[in-house]
């Protein structure tokens, strides 16, 4: 017999909370359910705190059951204060479509939406026609102000100012289910752990107002070992568009994670067997790179194809094996003039954004963190020109273990 999809999901660590443990098991292993997974459009591209959500979604389509990909147009223009110190910035009705259909594109390479075997679909639909007294009446009745007031979400928020715009947001997403209960028949909602407070009130009004059964389950948040968000990088977040960060950088953030994170990151963010994830997460040492190398690959081959895995897979190794460059490296250009004067290093620190400012590139070669073409830079002053290019007519500049840039002539 097939091993339950719930099984699945516990057994590699994605679950965290659920409304209703008994029933939810026994569901899944039943029934093939439609559930839903919501995402606001509040950028133009996925991140890797989605990838998450949606490796939790691949697994249940894989076992048949059918995901609904909820686009949030409508929420997008309230804005979520979970996880938020302060209000997020508003945005317009163009920004929001732009951003929706850009992910539209990205979810098509997760979730397979051919045959009827998930949906995509834009809270906008019925959100933004929502008539306000109606709405209070239909929904806000089921909701009492001082049970909303003891809601993570708004807790953290309450000493700084919680505007009545994101107040509603609850009431809002709470909608979203039972509208997609009544239209498809979505018994459970799945989200990230700090969506906890929005799914129970979602699961209690499908529950009052439809008489249905409907249930939740969270996905733990993908954090390191000190507890912190994963994902984030000297230039932001680290995005699933290659144009925002490349399939090279991506490769080279998970081929640099702590030996710590390894095999939490191969159980949430890989599909291979849990036999092989134990077998590379045992492994210890210099041995634990070549765990590294196969979590970096896999995670890249599902984010960006099998073709870009390679290339980056190829270029990092040429780089760690003997200091060469390659053409996966991410690239700065500077004309023949700018060469010719030279530049120096704590420039080109700051130009290929290896650090932020002059004062961190002064820190960074200080440090004795800074190589070109291998070497160790330590006078701050020290002015390269096209006379030190190597044999690949680059400068390869190297910040600690992780970071790479090649400067060229273009």
């Amino acid at each position: 017999m097939s091993q339950n999809v719930y099984d699945i999901l516990v057994e590699r660590g994605y679950i965290k909370q659920m409304t209703h443990e008994k029933e939810i098991k026994e569901l899944l292993e039943k029934e093939k359910i439609t559930f839903y997974i919501g995402f606001d459009p509040t950028a133009d591209s996925l991140h890797v705190g989605h990838f998450i959500a949606m490796m939790f979604m691949r697994y249940m389509q894989q076992a048949g059951h059918r995901p609904i990909a909820l686009i949030g147009g409508g929420t997008a223009m309230v804005g979520d204060p979970s996880g938020k110190t302060d209000m997020r910035k508003m945005l317009t009705k163009e920004q929001i479509q732009h951003n929706v259909d850009c992910i539209k594109k990205q979810m098509e390479r997760f979730i397979d939406f051919s045959d009827g075997k998930a949906l995509l679909v834009n809270n906008a639909d019925w959100l933004l026609e929502q008539n306000y007294v109606e709405f209070l009446r239909e929904v806000g009745v089921h909701f009492t102000v001082n049970r909303m007031l003891t809601a993570e979400c708004f807790k953290q928020r309450m000493e700084k100012g919680l505007s009545f715009l994101e107040f509603n947001y609850m009431l809002m997403q709470g909608f979203d289910f039972y509208t997609l209960n009544q239209k498809y028949g979505c018994k459970m909602e799945l989200g990230g752990d700090d969506q906890w407070s929005n799914m129970i009130a979602g699961v209690e009004l499908v529950r009052r107002k439809a008489q249905r059964e409907a249930y939740a389950m969270t996905c733990t948040l993908l954090t390191n070992s000190q507890g912190q968000k994963m994902g984030k990088t000297v230039g932001g977040a680290l995005w699933l568009d290659s144009e925002k960060t490349s399939p090279y950088d991506f490769y080279q953030y998970w081929r640099n994670v702590d030996d710590a994170d390894v095999e939490k990151c191969l159980k949430l963010l890989t599909f291979l067997p849990m036999e092989e994830v134990k077998r590379l997460s045992a492994l210890q040492d210099a041995e634990i790179n070549q765990a590294k190398e196969v979590l970096a690959y896999e995670i890249t081959k599902i984010v960006h194809g099998e073709e870009e895995a390679s290339k980056a897979q190829e270029a990092a190794r040429a780089l760690f094996a003997n200091g060469g460059v390659s053409s996966e490296v991410p690239t700065l250009l500077y004309s023949n003039a700018e060469l010719a004067a030279g530049k120096d290093v704590l420039t080109l620190l700051v130009d290929t954004k290896l650090a932020k400012n002059r004062s961190e590139a002064r820190r960074l070669v200080q440090q004795g963190g800074v190589l070109v073409n291998g070497e160790k830079v330590t006078d701050f002053s020290k002015v390269f020109t096209h006379h030190d290019f190597n044999e690949d007519g680059a400068l390869l500049i190297k910040k600690g273990k992780k970071g790479y840039y090649q400067i060229k002539e273009g």
